[in-house]
Protein backbone atom coordinates (compact mmCIF):
# COMPACT_ATOMS: atom_id res chain seq x y z
CA UNK A 1 0.00 0.00 0.00
CA UNK A 2 1.21 3.38 -0.98
CA UNK A 3 2.32 5.49 2.50
CA UNK A 4 -0.58 7.84 3.44
CA UNK A 5 1.66 11.10 2.65
CA UNK A 6 2.29 10.38 -0.50
CA UNK A 7 -1.60 9.84 -0.98
CA UNK A 8 -1.77 13.25 0.43
CA UNK A 9 0.86 14.56 -1.77
CA UNK A 10 -0.23 12.74 -5.17
CA UNK A 11 -4.05 14.67 -3.91
CA UNK A 12 -2.64 18.01 -3.65
CA UNK A 13 -1.23 17.91 -6.98
CA UNK A 14 -4.58 16.92 -8.14
CA UNK A 15 -6.77 19.68 -6.46
CA UNK A 16 -4.23 22.37 -7.22
CA UNK A 17 -4.17 21.06 -11.02
CA UNK A 18 -5.45 23.85 -12.91
CA UNK A 19 -8.53 23.14 -15.46
CA UNK A 20 -6.45 24.08 -18.76
CA UNK A 21 -4.13 21.66 -17.60
CA UNK A 22 -6.66 18.78 -16.37
CA UNK A 23 -8.32 19.33 -20.02
CA UNK A 24 -5.27 18.69 -21.82
CA UNK A 25 -3.87 15.58 -19.60
CA UNK A 26 -7.69 14.21 -20.63
CA UNK A 27 -6.59 15.18 -24.37
CA UNK A 28 -3.19 13.28 -23.50
CA UNK A 29 -4.96 9.76 -22.15
CA UNK A 30 -6.91 9.82 -25.21
CA UNK A 31 -3.97 9.49 -27.66
CA UNK A 32 -3.38 5.93 -25.57
CA UNK A 33 0.08 5.28 -28.11
CA UNK A 34 3.17 7.28 -29.33
CA UNK A 35 6.52 6.04 -30.58
CA UNK A 36 9.77 6.46 -28.74
CA UNK A 37 12.98 7.11 -30.75
CA UNK A 38 16.33 7.00 -29.12
CA UNK A 39 18.94 7.81 -32.17
CA UNK A 40 22.47 9.51 -31.59
CA UNK A 41 26.23 8.91 -32.28
CA UNK A 42 25.62 5.81 -29.68
CA UNK A 43 23.94 3.87 -32.29
CA UNK A 44 27.16 3.67 -33.93
CA UNK A 45 28.28 1.30 -30.86
CA UNK A 46 27.32 -1.90 -29.22
CA UNK A 47 26.58 -0.34 -26.20
CA UNK A 48 23.85 1.55 -24.87
CA UNK A 49 22.91 4.96 -24.91
CA UNK A 50 25.29 7.51 -22.49
CA UNK A 51 25.59 5.32 -19.92
CA UNK A 52 28.60 3.76 -20.44
CA UNK A 53 30.19 7.03 -20.01
CA UNK A 54 29.85 7.66 -16.83
CA UNK A 55 32.26 6.13 -14.78
CA UNK A 56 29.77 5.46 -11.77
CA UNK A 57 27.55 3.37 -13.73
CA UNK A 58 29.75 0.23 -14.60
CA UNK A 59 26.56 -1.65 -14.84
CA UNK A 60 26.28 -0.34 -18.23
CA UNK A 61 30.30 -1.98 -19.52
CA UNK A 62 30.71 -5.50 -19.70
CA UNK A 63 32.62 -7.89 -21.62
CA UNK A 64 30.21 -8.48 -24.19
CA UNK A 65 30.46 -5.49 -25.57
CA UNK A 66 32.87 -5.17 -28.21
CA UNK A 67 33.44 -1.48 -28.09
CA UNK A 68 35.03 -1.80 -24.44
CA UNK A 69 37.03 -5.01 -25.00
CA UNK A 70 39.01 -3.50 -28.04
CA UNK A 71 39.77 -0.74 -25.83
CA UNK A 72 41.33 -3.17 -23.45
CA UNK A 73 38.65 -1.98 -20.81
CA UNK A 74 40.71 1.47 -20.39
CA UNK A 75 37.81 4.02 -19.34
CA UNK A 76 39.74 6.95 -20.69
CA UNK A 77 40.27 5.59 -23.88
CA UNK A 78 36.87 4.52 -24.17
CA UNK A 79 35.21 7.67 -23.06
CA UNK A 80 37.33 9.75 -25.04
CA UNK A 81 36.26 7.32 -28.06
CA UNK A 82 32.55 7.81 -27.18
CA UNK A 83 32.70 11.60 -27.86
CA UNK A 84 34.79 11.26 -30.97
CA UNK A 85 31.88 9.27 -32.41
CA UNK A 86 30.21 12.42 -33.37
CA UNK A 87 32.99 12.60 -36.05
CA UNK A 88 31.17 9.08 -37.53
CA UNK A 89 27.70 9.78 -37.33
CA UNK A 90 26.16 10.48 -40.78
CA UNK A 91 22.09 9.26 -41.21
CA UNK A 92 22.68 9.62 -44.64
CA UNK A 93 19.47 7.57 -45.21
CA UNK A 94 17.35 9.82 -43.00
CA UNK A 95 13.98 10.05 -44.32
CA UNK A 96 11.93 11.76 -41.45
CA UNK A 97 8.32 11.17 -43.93
CA UNK A 98 8.99 7.56 -44.06
CA UNK A 99 9.17 7.55 -40.68
CA UNK A 100 6.14 9.25 -40.11
CA UNK A 101 4.23 7.28 -42.80
CA UNK A 102 5.22 4.42 -40.82
CA UNK A 103 4.33 5.48 -37.38
CA UNK A 104 0.70 6.45 -38.91
CA UNK A 105 0.25 3.62 -40.61
CA UNK A 106 0.63 1.62 -36.80
CA UNK A 107 -1.85 4.14 -35.54
CA UNK A 108 0.78 5.93 -33.24
CA UNK A 109 -1.04 9.26 -32.52
CA UNK A 110 2.26 10.99 -30.84
CA UNK A 111 5.83 11.06 -31.44
CA UNK A 112 8.73 11.02 -28.29
CA UNK A 113 12.22 12.03 -29.89
CA UNK A 114 15.44 12.29 -28.23
CA UNK A 115 16.61 15.90 -28.59
CA UNK A 116 19.34 15.00 -26.42
CA UNK A 117 20.54 12.29 -23.97
CA UNK A 118 22.91 12.33 -21.30
CA UNK A 119 25.66 12.07 -23.42
CA UNK A 120 25.10 15.93 -24.53
CA UNK A 121 24.90 15.56 -27.96
CA UNK A 122 22.03 17.67 -29.94
CA UNK A 123 19.86 16.53 -32.31
CA UNK A 124 19.19 20.06 -33.21
CA UNK A 125 20.90 23.27 -34.80
CA UNK A 126 21.40 24.61 -31.33
CA UNK A 127 23.26 27.99 -30.43
CA UNK A 128 24.78 26.52 -27.36
CA UNK A 129 27.44 24.18 -28.42
CA UNK A 130 28.95 22.70 -30.92
CA UNK A 131 28.89 19.30 -29.74
CA UNK A 132 25.71 18.90 -32.08
CA UNK A 133 24.21 17.51 -35.54
CA UNK A 134 25.00 20.64 -37.33
CA UNK A 135 28.58 20.95 -35.75
CA UNK A 136 31.29 21.31 -38.20
CA UNK A 137 32.59 18.23 -36.28
CA UNK A 138 29.78 16.20 -37.58
CA UNK A 139 29.97 14.36 -41.25
CA UNK A 140 26.27 15.20 -41.49
CA UNK A 141 26.26 18.93 -41.00
CA UNK A 142 26.70 19.59 -44.19
CA UNK A 143 23.69 18.16 -45.72
CA UNK A 144 20.59 19.99 -45.87
CA UNK A 145 18.72 17.09 -43.61
CA UNK A 146 21.29 18.33 -41.32
CA UNK A 147 18.75 19.78 -38.30
CA UNK A 148 17.62 16.20 -37.54
CA UNK A 149 14.40 17.74 -34.92
CA UNK A 150 13.15 19.98 -37.60
CA UNK A 151 13.00 17.23 -40.48
CA UNK A 152 11.31 14.79 -37.63
CA UNK A 153 8.83 17.37 -35.95
CA UNK A 154 7.86 18.29 -39.87
CA UNK A 155 7.00 15.06 -41.01
CA UNK A 156 5.15 13.75 -38.01
CA UNK A 157 2.95 17.08 -37.35
CA UNK A 158 1.97 16.72 -41.20
CA UNK A 159 1.18 13.43 -40.65
CA UNK A 160 -0.84 14.67 -38.08
CA UNK A 161 0.65 13.20 -34.76
CA UNK A 162 1.69 15.28 -31.71
CA UNK A 163 5.08 16.33 -30.57
CA UNK A 164 6.82 15.41 -27.53
CA UNK A 165 10.54 16.79 -27.00
CA UNK A 166 12.68 14.22 -24.69
CA UNK A 167 15.30 16.07 -23.37
CA UNK A 168 17.62 15.05 -20.88
CA UNK A 169 18.59 17.58 -18.14
CA UNK A 170 21.85 16.25 -17.67
CA UNK A 171 24.82 17.24 -19.58
CA UNK A 172 28.16 15.21 -19.54
CA UNK A 173 29.52 16.59 -22.13
CA UNK A 174 28.88 20.35 -20.84
CA UNK A 175 31.74 21.66 -18.60
CA UNK A 176 29.30 23.38 -16.30
CA UNK A 177 28.14 19.98 -15.48
CA UNK A 178 31.12 18.06 -15.92
CA UNK A 179 34.01 19.97 -15.69
CA UNK A 180 36.78 18.13 -17.24
CA UNK A 181 39.56 19.20 -15.46
CA UNK A 182 37.88 17.75 -12.05
CA UNK A 183 37.19 14.28 -11.43
CA UNK A 184 33.40 12.74 -12.10
CA UNK A 185 33.04 9.83 -10.73
CA UNK A 186 29.47 9.84 -10.24
CA UNK A 187 26.77 10.36 -12.95
CA UNK A 188 26.03 13.71 -11.25
CA UNK A 189 27.42 16.99 -11.56
CA UNK A 190 30.96 18.06 -10.15
CA UNK A 191 30.30 21.47 -10.60
CA UNK A 192 28.13 22.11 -7.44
CA UNK A 193 30.59 23.85 -5.29
CA UNK A 194 30.81 26.64 -7.92
CA UNK A 195 27.45 28.41 -7.62
CA UNK A 196 28.72 30.59 -10.85
CA UNK A 197 29.87 27.79 -13.13
CA UNK A 198 26.03 26.18 -11.82
CA UNK A 199 24.32 29.11 -12.91
CA UNK A 200 26.09 28.97 -16.51
CA UNK A 201 24.79 25.38 -16.52
CA UNK A 202 21.16 26.42 -15.82
CA UNK A 203 21.51 28.91 -18.02
CA UNK A 204 22.82 26.90 -21.14
CA UNK A 205 19.84 24.23 -19.87
CA UNK A 206 17.27 27.44 -20.41
CA UNK A 207 18.84 28.60 -23.51
CA UNK A 208 18.54 25.20 -25.07
CA UNK A 209 14.80 24.76 -24.00
CA UNK A 210 13.98 28.35 -25.50
CA UNK A 211 15.67 26.91 -28.52
CA UNK A 212 13.07 23.81 -28.55
CA UNK A 213 10.19 25.32 -27.87
CA UNK A 214 10.58 27.84 -30.05
CA UNK A 215 11.92 26.80 -33.46
CA UNK A 216 10.21 23.10 -34.11
CA UNK A 217 6.10 23.93 -34.80
CA UNK A 218 3.62 23.39 -31.97
CA UNK A 219 5.40 21.52 -29.32
CA UNK A 220 2.76 19.17 -26.79
CA UNK A 221 5.06 17.38 -24.36
CA UNK A 222 8.72 18.53 -22.45
CA UNK A 223 9.53 15.28 -21.44
CA UNK A 224 12.27 15.55 -19.47
CA UNK A 225 14.60 12.96 -17.95
CA UNK A 226 17.38 12.58 -15.47
CA UNK A 227 15.43 12.42 -12.82
CA UNK A 228 18.41 13.03 -10.35
CA UNK A 229 18.92 16.61 -11.40
CA UNK A 230 16.58 17.71 -8.73
CA UNK A 231 17.00 19.26 -5.39
CA UNK A 232 20.67 20.07 -5.33
CA UNK A 233 20.81 20.10 -8.71
CA UNK A 234 18.64 22.67 -8.87
CA UNK A 235 18.25 23.69 -12.37
CA UNK A 236 15.31 26.50 -12.00
CA UNK A 237 12.08 24.15 -12.49
CA UNK A 238 9.50 26.80 -12.28
CA UNK A 239 11.53 29.28 -14.84
CA UNK A 240 12.13 26.72 -17.24
CA UNK A 241 8.26 25.61 -16.72
CA UNK A 242 6.50 29.32 -17.27
CA UNK A 243 9.16 30.38 -19.93
CA UNK A 244 7.91 26.59 -21.74
CA UNK A 245 4.29 27.30 -21.67
CA UNK A 246 4.78 30.89 -22.38
CA UNK A 247 6.41 29.61 -25.91
CA UNK A 248 4.11 26.73 -26.20
CA UNK A 249 0.77 27.57 -24.67
CA UNK A 250 -0.96 24.17 -23.37
CA UNK A 251 2.35 22.29 -22.76
CA UNK A 252 2.36 19.18 -20.48
CA UNK A 253 5.71 18.35 -18.19
CA UNK A 254 6.85 15.22 -17.71
CA UNK A 255 9.73 15.62 -14.98
CA UNK A 256 10.36 11.94 -14.83
CA UNK A 257 10.70 10.29 -11.34
CA UNK A 258 10.83 13.47 -9.55
CA UNK A 259 7.44 13.46 -7.75
CA UNK A 260 6.77 17.34 -7.91
CA UNK A 261 4.22 19.44 -9.33
CA UNK A 262 6.25 19.97 -12.90
CA UNK A 263 5.52 15.74 -13.33
CA UNK A 264 2.50 15.91 -15.03
CA UNK A 265 1.78 12.28 -15.69
CA UNK A 266 4.28 9.28 -14.22
CA UNK A 267 6.63 7.07 -16.63
CA UNK A 268 7.37 3.22 -15.79
CA UNK A 269 9.75 2.36 -17.44
CA UNK A 270 10.33 -1.13 -18.75
CA UNK A 271 7.20 -2.34 -16.68
CA UNK A 272 3.55 -1.94 -16.66
CA UNK A 273 1.72 -1.37 -13.55
CA UNK A 274 -0.79 -4.01 -11.70
CA UNK A 275 -3.43 -1.94 -11.16
CA UNK A 276 -4.39 1.43 -12.76
CA UNK A 277 -2.38 4.81 -10.85
CA UNK A 278 -4.44 7.49 -9.13
CA UNK A 279 -2.58 10.00 -12.05
CA UNK A 280 -2.48 9.73 -15.72
CA UNK A 281 0.81 7.55 -17.07
CA UNK A 282 2.54 6.32 -19.89
CA UNK A 283 4.32 2.71 -19.39
CA UNK A 284 7.78 3.28 -21.84
CA UNK A 285 8.85 -0.07 -22.98
CA UNK A 286 10.99 -1.11 -25.73
CA UNK A 287 10.17 -3.29 -29.17
CA UNK A 288 12.90 -5.38 -28.96
CA UNK A 289 15.47 -5.69 -25.71
CA UNK A 290 17.03 -2.55 -26.19
CA UNK A 291 16.34 0.94 -26.36
CA UNK A 292 18.70 2.26 -29.33
CA UNK A 293 19.96 0.25 -32.25
CA UNK A 294 21.34 -3.11 -31.86
CA UNK A 295 21.86 -5.33 -35.34
CA UNK A 296 21.44 -8.28 -33.46
CA UNK A 297 18.31 -7.46 -31.19
CA UNK A 298 15.54 -9.68 -30.19
CA UNK A 299 12.63 -7.92 -31.41
CA UNK A 300 9.31 -8.87 -29.46
CA UNK A 301 6.69 -10.48 -31.55
CA UNK A 302 3.47 -8.39 -32.60
CA UNK A 303 1.23 -10.62 -31.08
CA UNK A 304 3.11 -9.52 -27.36
CA UNK A 305 3.20 -6.00 -28.31
CA UNK A 306 -0.54 -5.88 -28.90
CA UNK A 307 -0.80 -7.59 -25.54
CA UNK A 308 1.08 -4.92 -23.71
CA UNK A 309 -0.41 -2.10 -25.80
CA UNK A 310 -4.14 -4.07 -24.09
CA UNK A 311 -2.96 -4.38 -21.21
CA UNK A 312 -2.22 -0.81 -20.56
CA UNK A 313 -5.01 0.62 -22.03
CA UNK A 314 -7.01 -1.32 -19.59
CA UNK A 315 -5.51 -0.08 -16.86
CA UNK A 316 -6.17 3.40 -18.29
CA UNK A 317 -2.21 4.51 -19.65
CA UNK A 318 -0.68 5.01 -22.66
CA UNK A 319 1.79 2.60 -24.16
CA UNK A 320 5.41 4.99 -25.64
CA UNK A 321 6.86 1.93 -27.35
CA UNK A 322 10.55 2.53 -27.85
CA UNK A 323 12.23 1.81 -31.77
CA UNK A 324 16.08 2.93 -31.91
CA UNK A 325 16.69 4.10 -35.72
CA UNK A 326 19.89 2.47 -37.49
CA UNK A 327 23.28 5.08 -37.58
CA UNK A 328 22.30 5.79 -41.10
CA UNK A 329 18.75 6.75 -40.32
CA UNK A 330 16.27 3.97 -41.04
CA UNK A 331 13.53 1.99 -39.04
CA UNK A 332 15.52 -1.48 -38.92
CA UNK A 333 13.51 -3.83 -40.73
CA UNK A 334 11.67 -5.84 -37.63
CA UNK A 335 10.43 -2.60 -36.48
CA UNK A 336 8.85 -1.61 -40.17
CA UNK A 337 7.06 -4.69 -40.36
CA UNK A 338 5.77 -4.86 -36.86
CA UNK A 339 4.60 -1.47 -37.38
CA UNK A 340 2.39 -2.29 -40.12
CA UNK A 341 1.22 -5.18 -38.24
CA UNK A 342 0.12 -3.43 -35.86
CA UNK A 343 -1.54 -0.84 -37.92
CA UNK A 344 -3.67 -3.92 -39.27
CA UNK A 345 -5.08 -4.59 -35.80
CA UNK A 346 -5.78 -1.18 -35.06
CA UNK A 347 -7.59 -0.48 -38.70
CA UNK A 348 -10.28 -3.44 -37.48
CA UNK A 349 -9.56 -2.49 -33.41
CA UNK A 350 -8.55 1.27 -32.35
CA UNK A 351 -12.30 2.05 -31.25
CA UNK A 352 -11.36 0.13 -27.86
CA UNK A 353 -8.16 1.93 -27.54
CA UNK A 354 -8.36 5.67 -28.59
CA UNK A 355 -9.92 8.10 -26.17
CA UNK A 356 -10.97 4.55 -24.28
CA UNK A 357 -10.85 4.57 -20.43
CA UNK A 358 -10.40 1.96 -17.24
CA UNK A 359 -13.06 0.21 -15.93
CA UNK A 360 -13.52 -2.17 -13.34
CA UNK A 361 -12.40 -4.81 -12.47
CA UNK A 362 -10.39 -4.09 -15.77
CA UNK A 363 -9.32 -8.35 -16.50
CA UNK A 364 -11.52 -11.04 -15.50
CA UNK A 365 -11.20 -14.54 -16.67
CA UNK A 366 -8.47 -13.36 -19.69
CA UNK A 367 -10.93 -10.76 -20.89
CA UNK A 368 -9.64 -7.07 -20.30
CA UNK A 369 -11.97 -4.04 -20.86
CA UNK A 370 -12.29 -0.28 -21.79
CA UNK A 371 -14.86 2.32 -21.92
CA UNK A 372 -15.70 4.50 -24.26
CA UNK A 373 -18.71 6.41 -25.32
CA UNK A 374 -21.24 3.95 -23.65
CA UNK A 375 -19.81 0.49 -24.76
CA UNK A 376 -17.41 -1.44 -23.05
CA UNK A 377 -15.00 -3.23 -24.82
CA UNK A 378 -14.08 -6.82 -24.27
CA UNK A 379 -10.22 -7.73 -25.06
CA UNK A 380 -9.50 -11.91 -25.28
CA UNK A 381 -6.73 -13.15 -24.23
CA UNK A 382 -4.72 -15.29 -27.27
CA UNK A 383 -6.11 -18.55 -27.19
CA UNK A 384 -8.85 -18.32 -24.46
CA UNK A 385 -12.49 -18.56 -24.40
CA UNK A 386 -14.55 -15.09 -24.14
CA UNK A 387 -16.37 -15.54 -20.76
CA UNK A 388 -18.31 -12.61 -18.81
CA UNK A 389 -18.97 -12.28 -15.25
CA UNK A 390 -18.79 -8.99 -13.62
CA UNK A 391 -19.41 -7.00 -16.93
CA UNK A 392 -22.44 -8.30 -18.65
CA UNK A 393 -24.23 -7.02 -21.95
CA UNK A 394 -27.27 -5.58 -21.63
CA UNK A 395 -30.31 -8.02 -21.90
CA UNK A 396 -31.41 -7.94 -25.86
CA UNK A 397 -28.74 -6.11 -26.76
CA UNK A 398 -26.58 -6.20 -29.54
CA UNK A 399 -22.67 -8.20 -29.11
CA UNK A 400 -20.46 -6.86 -32.05
CA UNK A 401 -17.40 -8.64 -32.90
CA UNK A 402 -15.20 -5.69 -34.12
CA UNK A 403 -14.18 -6.20 -37.60
CA UNK A 404 -17.08 -9.05 -38.32
CA UNK A 405 -20.63 -8.88 -39.82
CA UNK A 406 -21.49 -11.84 -38.81
CA UNK A 407 -23.59 -12.57 -35.60
CA UNK A 408 -21.96 -13.40 -31.82
CA UNK A 409 -23.73 -16.02 -30.19
CA UNK A 410 -24.19 -15.65 -25.61
CA UNK A 411 -25.16 -18.28 -23.14
CA UNK A 412 -25.70 -18.33 -20.07
CA UNK A 413 -23.56 -20.34 -17.96
CA UNK A 414 -25.18 -19.60 -13.92
CA UNK A 415 -23.25 -16.47 -13.28
CA UNK A 416 -21.49 -16.27 -16.26
CA UNK A 417 -21.90 -15.77 -20.25
CA UNK A 418 -20.02 -17.22 -22.61
CA UNK A 419 -19.38 -15.49 -25.96
CA UNK A 420 -19.23 -17.93 -28.89
CA UNK A 421 -17.36 -15.91 -31.98
CA UNK A 422 -18.60 -16.48 -35.37
CA UNK A 423 -16.35 -18.56 -37.83
CA UNK A 424 -15.32 -14.96 -39.26
CA UNK A 425 -13.00 -14.78 -36.54
CA UNK A 426 -10.57 -17.10 -37.51
CA UNK A 427 -9.50 -14.68 -40.39
CA UNK A 428 -8.89 -12.05 -37.28
CA UNK A 429 -5.66 -11.08 -35.67
CA UNK A 430 -6.25 -11.54 -31.79
CA UNK A 431 -6.72 -10.33 -29.46
CA UNK A 432 -10.14 -10.47 -30.44
CA UNK A 433 -12.21 -7.01 -29.49
CA UNK A 434 -16.03 -7.53 -28.42
CA UNK A 435 -18.53 -4.00 -28.15
CA UNK A 436 -21.54 -4.51 -25.91
CA UNK A 437 -23.36 -2.05 -23.78
CA UNK A 438 -23.75 -3.12 -19.65
CA UNK A 439 -26.98 -4.53 -18.15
Amino acid sequence: MKRKDVIEFEDALRNETPQWLKDRLEWFQDLKFGLILHWGPYALWDCCESWPISLGDDWARNDNMKCWTDRDKDFPRFQQDYWNLAKQFNPVKFNPEVWASLAKTAGAKYLAFTTKHHDGFCMWDTATTNYKITGDLCPFHTDPRADLFKGVTQAFQDEGLAISAYYSKADWHCPYYWDPAKPAPTRNANTLNEPATWAKFVRYTHDQIREIMTGYGKIDILWLDAGWVRDEEDIDMAGMAQMGRELQPGLIMANRTVGDEFEDFITPEHQIPEEPLSRPWESCLVMAQNWKYDPNDVYKPTQEILEMLVDIVSKGGNLLLGIGPTPEGEFPPQAQERLKEIGAWMDINSEGIYGSRAIAPYKQDGVRFTQRDGFVYGFASPGQPIILESLKPKPGSVVTLLGSDERVILEADGDHIKVHLPASAESLMEPYVIRFELT
